[in-house]
Parts: structure tokens; C-alpha cells; sequence
């Protein structure tokens, strides 16, 4: 962090803080008008558990990592974790053979030698009882991330869950006092947090450049229709069903994560408060198997419950605001929205672009395109600077992925915090059964539960790493 900021971050008292918060509508007579709902019930924290914000375990020489499904996303993981310094990958399980033996294939490429398992649905659990691995990465359908990071955690490991870290709010603390009672992370793997914009825009919040945040806007629009044809396997075989039967956002955390990070909510400085919801019509599904299957197939069979676009609007403890979006099915161009907005400018994304009080020339208008890689030129981050282009060759969506992959490895040998706790993810994974729950009371409020018990408080914010 060698760049000096252009811009003094705003420090308020407290009197200026409730002043300020009292003009966003986060204080006020104002909150006394609002419908009444239920605050979610916090369970006591169980007998001898600790508090994992900040956790960091014991050192690793070396991390013996063991892989739970290897298809669409844990194939790229194990390739790339294979060629990481530190790391030995000692076992890999799948349902089908063929994908087991050809991450067993490339990562004896890279000289690992890994046990294989398959063919069963508890060949998992096998795995773990004789393998024994330090950190165990799960890349499964939704519905197993929470019973399989728990089973990893219990067994002695480190769990790294594709997102989302689970379905229920129930499985969330479920995984949360595991972690808790075990003192093993859990990390929701949310790779977007690691994308050169969002960690330049992290850098540009931590060094004051937007003064007070105040909202934020966050989505992952991705038409993703094609999956369909995954009928027998593959990702479309498991996610059809919960397009037709859930409605709500079911895949928050790409666009939220970052924002949340800007934003340091569940770190001391602010936490999720509560949402609403609401969601388009169901036609989009419907439409496109009517189109592209026969009358008889079994996505002509289902009821599309799912609107084709969920909107939710957070709230924070704070007052401010934050935008999200979802949509796999709608024919538009990809966008995670990225955008986080100040009391002295805005940062955004899809396209890229600022404007910033006494930083970008006429921030009445946006800088962008040679202006704008001026300006971050200057407030790259560190990691992008020391790694960054060794995860553009190794790649993974531009290579955010084996940069969260390295961190993982470099956090677990140096024994460092990792750089999203196990909280985070249940916070960022939360707005899926929250939205839901929104949506069927015709945007009734939700409160979020808070996983830290309140200790979200005294939890340091995520620092930018060098």
C-alpha cells in the first residue's frame, strides 16, 4: 500500500455518525411506520465453541487437499490447486468414474499421486475416513454443499464450498457451529471477490476515495438456459429442479460478495439488517423447454415456480442500501453490476467506470476506457501486483480463480485468517431463503439472523493484502 490516497477518509464522531445515519433512514421516528416482522431467532453459542471471525489455524507445511466433485467447476480446481506451491492433492471423489480418473489423470501430470474414489454416493465419507486431508474442497450440487462440509469439518479438515454455502437457514447454522465446535474453517469459495475490478475497487473504498459509503448495487445476470440440455448429468440435471420449484435469488453471492466486502458488513463497521423481495413472472423456462423439447420430456412436465427476475433491495444495521439482482434465464448480456456509491463518488462495472470527487476529471460525467486505467493504474491492488499474472496464464474466469485458490493454500501454510470466514458466507447465502421467504409474503421484510452472535462487532475488517 505504497500509493497515498488523493482524498481524506471522512471520520465522524459519534453525534456526526447519527446525524448522518439519521438522513440515510436508518435512525428516525421514521422506523417506528414500518410494518412489524419477526427478527430471526439466535441460538446460543454451543458449549465449548469459539468464535471464528479472524480464526486463523495452525501453520501447513504442506496442505493435502482432497477433492469432492470434480465436473464443471472442481476439475478447474484441482487442475489449478495441483499446481500450486505447498499444496499435494492426495484424493479425489466423484459419482462417475470417468471424471474421477481424468482429475487423477492431470494431476498426476503435475506429479501428485491421488487415491481415486467413485460409483457410490458415500464414497465421500470413505474418503475422508482414510485419507484424512487437510482442507477438502466441495464442488457439488447445492443440496450437498452443507451435509459435506460438515462431514469434512468433523473429520479433522478445512472445508472450501462452492457457492452457495448452502440452501437453508437451518444448514447455515448447522455449518456455522460445526466450524464453531471443530475449529476448522469453512469458506464459501466466491471467487468474484478475487476479480482485478473488484479488488481494485476494495482498494480504492479502503484508501477513503468515495468518503461514506452509502449504497450499493450487485447482481449475477447470466443467461444460462443452455444448461437444459444437461439432462441426464451435469449442472442442468439437479438446477432445472430448482428453477421450477424455488422462487426467489438462488445465486446472490457473486455480485454481493465484493459489495459486501467494500462495504465491511459482518466486520465491525456494518452487518446485513434485513430485505425485501420480489420476483417476475415464471414464463422463460416454460417457454424455452416448449421450444426446445418434446411435449413429453420431463422439463415439460415441471411447474416454473421461479420468476425469471428476482430484485431484492438490503438494508444494512448502518442505513445504507444495496441492490440485487438475479437471472439465468432472460436473453440479456452478462453483468454482476459491481457498484458501490459514496458520499464523494461512485465505482462501477459492466463497463468499468468512475467518477470521483477530486480524482476523476468532471465527475458530473464517467471516466472510463485510457482515463479510467490511468486512475487505477495508480490504486492497483497488491495482490494483482504480486500474483496477477501468473493467475492470468493458470486462468479460471480470468484467473480470479486460482488467485482465491493461492490465497487459500498461502493462508493455510503461513496460518493466516483466511480472507472470507465461515460467517460471511452464510451472510452472503442468506439473501437466497430470505428472498424466497420475501417473495411468497408479496415483499414482506426478513430479517437476516446474525451468525456471529454479535461478535461481528469486534471483528476486524478484511485489510488489503499484499
Amino acid at each position: 500500500m505504497k500509493d497515498e490516497p488523493t482524498s481524506t477518509p471522512i471520520t465522524l464522531n459519534d453525534g456526526s455518525r447519527r446525524r448522518f445515519l439519521k438522513s440515510l433512514g436508518g435512525l428516525g421516528a421514521g422506523m417506528a411506520a414500518l410494518p412489524a416482522f419477526a427478527a430471526q431467532a439466535v441460538p446460543p453459542r454451543p458449549s465449548g465453541a469459539r468464535y471464528m471471525g479472524g480464526f486463523a489455524a495452525p501453520k501447513l507445511d504442506k496442505v493435502r487437499c482432497a477433492f469432492i466433485g470434480v465436473g464443471a467447476r472442481g476439475s478447474g480446481h484441482c487442475n489449478q490447486v495441483a499446481a500450486i506451491d505447498g499444496a499435494e492433492v492426495v484424493a479425489i471423489c466423484d459419482l462417475y468414474e470417468d471424471l474421477a480418473m481424468r482429475s487423477g489423470k492431470k494431476a498426476r501430470e503435475r506429479g501428485h499421486s491421488p487415491k481415486l474414489y467413485h460409483g457410490g454416493k458415500n464414497e465421500w465419507q470413505k474418503m475422508l475416513a482414510e485419507v484424512k486431508p487437510d482442507a477438502v474442497f466441495i464442488s457439488t450440487p447445492w443440496k450437498l454443499h452443507a451435509p459435506m462440509a460438515i462431514g469434512a469439518m468433523k473429520a479433522g479438515a478445512h472445508a472450501f464450498v462452492e457457492v452457495p454455502i448452502a440452501i437453508t437457514l437451518e444448514e447455515m447454522w448447522d455449518i456455522v457451529d460445526t466450524s464453531e465446535k471443530t475449529a476448522r474453517h469453512c469458506m464459501m469459495m466466491e471467487n468474484v471477490n478475487y476479480g482485478r475490478e473488484e479488488l481494485l475497487y476494495l482498494n480504492m473504498v479502503r484508501k477513503g476515495l468515495l468518503g461514506e459509503l452509502l449504497h450499493g448495487e450487485a447482481a449475477y445476470i447470466h443467461e444460462l438456459r443452455g444448461q437444459m440440455n444437461e439432462v441426464k448429468r451435469g449442472t442442468g440435471s439437479w438446477r432445472t429442479f430448482h428453477y421450477a420449484r424455488r422462487n426467489g435469488n438462488l445465486y446472490p453471492t457473486h455480485g454481493l460478495g465484493p459489495v459486501a466486502q467494500y462495504m465491511n458488513l459482518a466486520r465491525k463497521e456494518d452487518n446485513f439488517r434485513r430485505l425485501v423481495s420480489f420476483s417476475s413472472p415464471a414464463m422463460g423456462r416454460a417457454l424455452h423447454a416448449r421450444k426446445h423439447f418434446p411435449p413429453g420430456h420431463q422439463w415439460n412436465q415441471l411447474d416454473y415456480k421461479g420468476g425469471d427476475i428476482n430484485t431484492s433491495i438490503v438494508k444494512t444495521v448502518l442505513g445504507r442500501t444495496i441492490l440485487v439482482q438475479w437471472d439465468e434465464t432472460s436473453p440479456r448480456p452478462y453483468t454482476r453490476h459491481n457498484l458501490i456509491q459514496g458520499t464523494k463518488g461512485i465505482l462501477a462495472g459492466f463497463p468499468a467506470r468512475m467518477a470521483i470527487e477530486d480524482v476523476t476529471k468532471g465527475y458530473h460525467g464517467w471516466t472510463k476506457d485510457e482515463a479510467y486505467e490511468e486512475i487505477a493504474k495508480k490504486y492497483e491492488h497488491p495482490l494483482i501486483k504480486r500474483v496477477g499474472e501468473l493467475a492470468k496464464k493458470m486462468g479460471g474466469h480470468g484467473g480470479m480463480d486460482f488467485l482465491m485458490l493461492f490465497r487459500i493454500i498461502e493462508c493455510l501454510r503461513k496460518g493466516q485468517p483466511l480472507d472470507q470466514n465461515v460467517y460471511e458466507g452464510c451472510f452472503w447465502s442468506a439473501v437466497s431463503p430470505l428472498s424466497e421467504a420475501s417473495v411468497a409474503q408479496d415483499g414482506m421484510p426478513r430479517e437476516f439472523p446474525d451468525f456471529t452472535r454479535g461478535k461481528w462487532k469486534t471483528t476486524a475488517p478484511l485489510g488489503i493484502i499484499s
